[in-house]
């Protein structure tokens, strides 16, 4: 460890110099010769290489799913050419120049905090060793020698000699105590980070050895943590906690917002977000725009979340758009005006008066033509024609029209049936 660390010892330099800079704050505060000062300097000194490193990060999460994207092509290429690796090869980077991807962009974020871990580590052995280094000057270096954090000196080791532990002020017990608990904890948040990342924020719809390499890596990682973290000091081991930390918490928040499509992550993600939509009726934030933009524009490839995200938005009459907002229907705008105009409908019918309908007559009343005072007159038929000619003008009635004028004046047809002719002999 002493060899690779020596190999970055330019950039000690600056990172002694950070260090100092934020133990001024923090003695300040809390006394310089104090853990606290001196660990909480080690603490921002990894929040501050993190904050830098975000741009790095949001490159790692797209080269993650963009690999995640091509597995299923890279295992049909690994089977076509299963006897020839160069060939194999040579597919594979025509495949990640087509793509736009670059495998190596997955581990840029640890590959660029590395030389500042070596640098950190460094600095403390210089300090266990009693070595001026960087901007570590003779006080500084007496100052952080006395720091103990829960009894433990920031330059010990779990394996560190009872004699070395003497030197620095301190028991062998606290020292082991300390290490074994911080051992635990960065291993146990290093798992946690990958074990959130493989049931939540995976792909289940498509299988692929890219799984199976995560699912290894879960159960490794922690391990060879917690192998290499009894060489480590203490103060290196709150470096490396506090930054699996900060990638836990980092990790959460990119599966929360901005969940791997076909995850489970992502059901949870657009459940949420259907509710927000359906009673707001609309989009609150950049990035659920351009979620709902990618939705859209995947058209027939949505998987079976984005379908039935969209699905639901139809029910509830909204569309998403191609900019990723959220409009109302044409369909459920054409519902709209058909239920106004019923509606004013029927408040005009409500509010029209009715039409008075005239008295039914009696069949005397009929009969006689007279009606009653205040009784409208019947709008029924009379019995007798209106066309019929007076009385005194009535012509003698011809043979058989009887049975005729019978019929029309309303009588029943219950008369005697008209006679045959005669049959001609």
């Amino acid at each position: 460890m002493d060899t690779i660390a020596s190999l970055f010892s330019f950039i000690t330099w600056p990172v002694s110099w950070v260090i100092v800079q934020f133990h001024k704050v923090y003695g300040a505060i809390f006394g310089p010769d104090t853990g606290w000062a001196w660990g909480l300097s080690i603490v921002s000194l990894v929040i501050l290489i993190r904050i830098c490193l975000i741009p790095l990060f949001v490159k790692q999460i797209k080269a993650t799913r963009a690999m995640q994207t091509l597995q299923p092509e890279m295992k049909k290429i690994q089977e076509r050419y299963k006897n020839d690796r160069q060939r194999q090869s040579e597919e594979m980077m025509k495949l990640y120049k087509e793509s736009g991807t670059n495998p190596l962009s997955s581990c840029l974020p640890i590959l660029a905090q590395s030389p500042f871990f070596f640098a950190l580590y460094h600095v403390l052995a210089a300090i266990a060793s009693g070595k001026k280094i960087g901007v570590i000057d003779a006080g500084l270096l007496e100052s952080a020698r006395n720091a103990h954090i829960f009894g433990a000196p920031l330059a010990a080791k779990f394996f560190s000699s009872e004699s070395q532990v003497s030197a620095l002020h301190a028991s062998l017990t606290d020292v082991r105590v300390v290490t074994a608990i911080m051992i635990v904890l960065m291993s146990a948040s290093q798992f946690y980070t990958q074990r959130q990342l493989m049931t939540k924020n995976v792909d289940t719809t498509v299988k692929t050895p890219f799984m199976q390499q995560q699912k290894m890596l879960m159960y490794v990682f922690p391990i060879m943590f917690a192998v290499l973290g009894v060489n480590f000091p203490v103060g290196v081991l709150i470096y490396w906690l506090t930054t699996n930390v900060w990638t836990m918490g980092q990790q959460m928040y990119v599966i929360h917002n901005n969940p791997t499509p076909g995850s489970k992550a992502q059901a949870a993600y657009l459940e949420r977000l259907t509710k927000h939509v359906t009673q707001h009726g609309k989009i609150r934030r950049r990035s659920e725009k351009a979620i709902v933009k990618a939705i859209v524009a995947k058209g027939r490839d949505r998987n079976e979340f984005e379908r039935k995200f969209v699905n639901a938005l139809n029910k509830a009459g909204l569309a998403a758009q191609a900019d990723g907002t959220v409009t109302k229907s044409a369909a459920q705008a054409a519902t709209q005006s058909e239920d106004g105009a019923a509606a004013g409908t029927a408040t005009a019918t409500a509010t029209a008066p009715r039409r008075q309908q005239p008295k039914r007559q009696s069949k005397s009343q009929r009969q006689s033509g007279t009606t009653k005072a205040g009784d409208s007159p019947s709008l029924e038929k009379s019995d007798a024609p209106q066309d019929a000619p007076p009385a005194a003008a009535k012509q003698p009635q011809k043979p058989g029209s009887g049975t005729r004028s019978k019929a029309q004046s309303g009588q029943r047809k219950g008369g005697p049936q008209r006679p045959k002719s005669p049959s001609k002999k």
